[in-house]
């Protein structure tokens, strides 16, 4: 019978196979959607995800190198002055970092710190790595890895061990708390010393700790920095800062400097200052002065020392002999000021050149200022510019040396032609007013003078040694050949021990020295400025300019005693009590070559 009732198929109004259809089309559209979608994360955005991804998993870490030793001679050996530590410094990734209260706590239990610090620096928005502790021990670096923190580590870093306490400190300069050098050599040698830190790039797991199998890990390894040897000889660095110390505690002086030099060469083996002070605690200073080596750093009127060279400087010019008379007439007026003696002297006379430097004239030394101008009774033009090519070019004053020291000073040399009172002010530069130099500066030029006329760069690196043990050894370098003549250089040595001689023979028995060596100087007593303007009234620096050899000189010594308490002969009663004390000690110490006969 028929039925008034549709069919399934009618009533539902699609075919089983229609709906088939349709559910295989919805099925291909999200299949293309879905790697549409994976195309354009994979490989249209592929680097922009890999690089959000890397940013919280990558780190870069920065490898120190290893600084340099620096060793000096003692007994024919290098031995080491400065010697590298390791120690760590405490560091965290914030990141990482989930409980900073319970972190922090835990690791400044065993730094001793504060964990409330701690847990500040560990909040520290936008950065990878926060230094929470410097100067760690091993041990404390062992505790601190078996916490196994996430995104706390420690890092190696060497720090500076000086092995001969505060012997040459300004010499040596110190390593600040970056890693850099500070003062003398140290500074003036950091790239050298420093070497190049490598780098490390490292993928990271969640803790923070670097992926050692990952492709995307870069690493560069560190140069290490050089060895350095210096020309110092330990012994004599011992001896010549015991030396100064004495000498200087017994004139009641605060403080000074020696340098010894070798004249032929231009080595330094020992240079001293007093006070010093221990570069390896040398954030516990509390006056940084202490850190400058006076002997390169703090220019300073030398006073009649400097009549040595004036007398060189006229002798090589020939408007005087070794063995020239004059009349003195006890005072010269120049620009309305005079240039006196002291009383000792006497009053006018007839005076020769040795007389000048034996009995140290004043007006003797501006007389043979005079002379470089061929007119007796003014300082004029020809006579300035000659005197200051002397002693800038010949002696190289009012320029830097080039030691390896940080901080080296020029000094000053006034301009001949320009500046007010010339006359007077350059007749003050003759017995050494009115301009300033180093006693590195002046130990160099008496050098030059003395050796037969060569000026040697003044250095304290003898070499370098790389970490493949490839040395470079620094020759010494001649800056000026013909400083003076060689005839001037003996008349000078001659003069020089004649001063010598007479001050022993005038009741100065320290200068009692063995008749098979040659001993030669001069002293040198100078008013101190006043930064307002002249000078101040009875305060004195005092300085000596000598040297010891036999057959020739072996060693430039060069003092300084600031502002003795001793009266106004700072040069006589300071500094040439010291210089005796040095070349007893050479002599003694030091295989000075006595003469051959």
């Amino acid at each position: 019978m028929p039925s008034n009732l549709p069919s399934r198929q009618a009533s539902s109004g699609i075919s089983p196979s229609r709906r088939l259809k349709i559910w295989y089309g919805l099925l291909i559209f999200v299949l293309v959607v879905f790697i549409a979608r994976l195309f354009y994360l994979q490989i249209i955005k592929h680097d922009y995800y890999r690089s959000t991804a890397l940013s919280t998993q990558l780190k870069e870490y920065e490898v120190p190198a290893e600084r340099g030793v620096i060793k000096a001679y003692e007994n024919g050996a290098t031995v080491p002055l400065v010697l590298n530590q390791t120690l760590y410094t405490l560091y965290a990734d914030p990141i990482y970092i989930k409980d900073t209260q319970s972190s922090a706590k835990k690791l400044a239990a065993i730094t001793k710190a504060k964990a409330s610090d701690y847990a500040a620096v560990m909040r520290t928005p936008g950065t990878r790595y926060v230094v929470l502790a410097k100067r760690l021990s091993e041990e404390q670096r062992d505790q601190i890895t078996q916490l196994k923190l996430p995104g706390v580590g420690t890092q190696p870093q060497d720090y500076r061990i000086y092995a001969q306490g505060s012997l040459a400190s300004q010499l040596l300069g110190f390593v600040n708390s970056e890693g850099a050098g500070k003062y003398g050599v140290e500074q003036a040698l950091n790239s050298t010393l420093a070497g190049t830190p490598g780098r490390l790039r490292a993928v990271t797991d969640a803790s923070g700790v670097p992926l050692a199998a990952s492709k995307d890990n870069i690493e560069l390894p560190p140069s290490n920095g050089k060895d350095v040897v210096l020309t110092i000889d330990i012994g004599m660095q011992k001896q010549l800062e015991t030396l100064l110390k004495a000498g200087l505690e017994r004139v009641l002086s605060s403080s000074g400097s020696a340098v010894v030099l070798d004249p032929y060469t231009g080595a330094i083996k020992a240079m001293a200052n007093w006070p010093t002070y221990n570069p390896a605690k040398f954030f516990e200073v509390k006056n940084q002065e202490v850190f400058n080596n006076g002997a390169v750093s703090s220019p300073l009127e030398v006073g009649s020392s400097m009549k040595t060279l004036t007398t060189a400087a006229a002798l090589d010019l020939g408007v005087v002999s070794a063995k020239t008379t004059y009349y003195d007439p006890g005072k010269w007026h120049l620009d309305d000021h005079d240039i006196t003696n002291i009383e000792e002297i006497g009053g006018p006379g007839t005076h020769s050149v040795a007389d000048i430097l034996n009995r140290s004239i004043n007006t003797g030394a501006t007389w043979l200022l005079m002379q470089m101008g061929d007119q007796t009774g003014m300082v004029n033009q020809k006579a300035r510019e000659r005197w200051h090519e002397y002693m800038t070019n010949h002696y190289q004053l009012g320029k830097p040396t080039g030691v390896e020291q940080g901080y080296e000073a020029s000094g000053l040399i006034p301009d001949p032609n320009n500046g007010f009172a010339l006359q007077l002010a350059y007749a003050n530069t003759s017995f050494g007013q009115a301009m300033t130099a180093t006693p590195l500066q002046m130990a160099s030029a008496l050098a030059s003078v003395i050796n037969g006329g060569t000026y040697y760069q003044p250095h304290l690196i003898d070499r370098t040694i790389d970490s493949n043990g490839n040395q470079d050894v620094k020759n010494p370098k001649t800056v000026l050949t013909g400083v003076v003549a060689t005839k001037v250089s003996n008349d000078i040595r001659k003069l020089l021990t004649y001063v010598v001689k007479q001050h022993y023979l005038n009741g100065a028995a320290y200068l009692n020295f063995p008749s098979s060596y040659e001993v030669g100087g001069k002293t040198g007593t100078a008013q101190i400025a006043n930064p307002a303007g002249g000078y101040y009234n009875g305060r004195f620096n005092g300085t000596y300019l000598g040297y010891v050899g036999g057959d020739r000189p072996e060693y430039v010594v060069m003092v300084r005693a600031n502002e003795p308490k001793i009266g106004k002969y700072a040069g006589s009663a300071a500094a040439q009590p010291l210089f005796a004390d040095i070349v007893h000690m050479l002599i003694n110490n030091f295989n000075v070559t006595p003469k051959s006969h």
